[in-house]
């Protein structure tokens, strides 16, 4: 398996979300089985049914940011270096096909968002400028074919 890897904003961002669900939804969902339950009949509760398959969905996810927090390597500030791409870098790219800039950040795969320019070390933009330095043209796999992407920044 692959080292996974959080920058210290994503980890902020997950501790608060674990921290939400802790303190806030899973004693909202407590109440709704509480509530639930005073209806009578389990067996033909649909309000009940209903809080028992979000209390599972909260505790789910509940679990699974508390397994991510302890398996992934934090990229603090001080780990990110300006001379080459890396997790945790906002690197400024000329698209050589489309003739535009794009930034991205580096983060892990935990974190990545492609809609806010979030690109994960693994996908292929984001393993196809690790490494890189400000200069450097990469060549990136995609599913639509070759693309070509000058590093003009790193920060």
């Amino acid at each position: 398996m692959a080292e996974l890897f959080i920058t210290a904003a994503g980890k902020a961002e997950k501790e608060e979300r674990l921290r939400y669900l802790k303190n806030e939804k899973r004693p909202e969902v407590l109440e709704k089985l509480k509530v639930a339950r005073d209806f009578g009949d389990l067996s033909e509760n649909s309000e009940y049914d209903a809080a028992k398959k979000e209390q599972s969905i909260v505790e789910t996810e509940i679990a699974t940011i508390e397994e991510t927090l302890r398996k992934a390597r934090i990229i603090e500030n001080d780990d990110v270096t300006m001379d080459t791409v890396g997790v945790g870098n906002v690197v400024t790219v000329y698209d050589e096909d489309f003739g535009e800039e794009d930034t991205y950040t580096i983060v892990g795969v935990i974190e990545s968002n492609p809609d806010k320019n979030l690109v994960s070390n693994e996908s292929p933009i984001g393993s196809g400028l690790m490494g890189k330095k400000v200069g450097d043209v990469a060549e990136i796999t995609t599913p639509g074919g070759v693309i070509k992407m000058k590093i003009l920044k790193i920060s």
